[in-house]
């Protein structure tokens, strides 16, 4: 009987979220809520999980277990549904970090050469160059050093496929479909994500353990 009457909270922990030096963490910003009223949450998404001091660094992680037991010190009636993810990453910077352009454009140098590179060494590596030479023997009968005919659009093929593969032409995208680069970042960001709520779990561990020997 006394389920029934719990008031439910429904709440999803984001993955990451960003706070200036000094600043609190409520509710509200480390989760999505869903309550029984407008007023319900807004006033449980007002709760100050976290202040930031200088000791912390410039990264903390907030445990749902944390989140649950604060929340049931304040309204013990609360029932509460948690999803997702069980921790939310604080990163803690003053502003966020500007492009840096001249970095930027080495970057974008570098990898257009490497590609052209790899490309041209490549085709070097399996003979590409013999290979459109007897391409068009067989079909025009004729042995040419240089069929540029053919290879010119080859050339362009190449670096069409490429626009198509990436589907990215500068800003435009052909569909919504994700690209195997963005594919590619966001598993980075992910695991960056996982490595570094791991490590500052375990380090919270031990500054706990750490806590409990010394007041044994």
């Amino acid at each position: 009987m006394d389920t029934m009457q719990r008031q439910p909270l429904y709440l999803r922990l984001r993955k990451r979220i960003g706070i200036r030096p000094g600043k609190e963490v409520t509710l509200g910003q480390a989760a999505r809520l869903l309550g029984e009223s407008e007023e319900q949450e807004r006033r449980l998404g007002q709760v100050v999980l976290y202040r930031h001091s200088k000791p912390d660094g410039n990264r903390v992680v907030i445990d749902l277990l944390q989140i649950v037991s604060q929340l049931r010190e304040l309204e013990p009636g609360l029932s509460i549904e948690a999803y997702g993810d069980p921790q939310v990453l604080v990163m803690i910077a003053d502003k966020p970090p500007k492009p840096r352009i001249p970095l930027l454009v080495f970057s974008w140098l570098l990898l257009f050469f490497g590609a052209g590179l790899a490309i041209m060494n490549f085709h070097t590596d399996v003979s590409m160059k013999e290979v459109h030479i007897r391409i068009v023997e067989l079909i025009t009968g004729e042995h040419n050093e240089h069929p540029l005919w053919f290879q010119i659009p080859y050339s362009f093929g190449i670096g069409l496929g490429m626009v198509l593969f990436f589907n990215h032409l500068f800003r435009k995208r052909f569909n919504e479909e994700p690209n195997p680069l963005e594919v590619e970042l966001f598993t980075y960001q992910e695991n960056v994500n996982a490595y570094v709520i791991a490590d500052e779990m375990r380090k919270k561990n031990d500054r706990q353990t750490a806590r409990s020997e010394d007041d044994a």
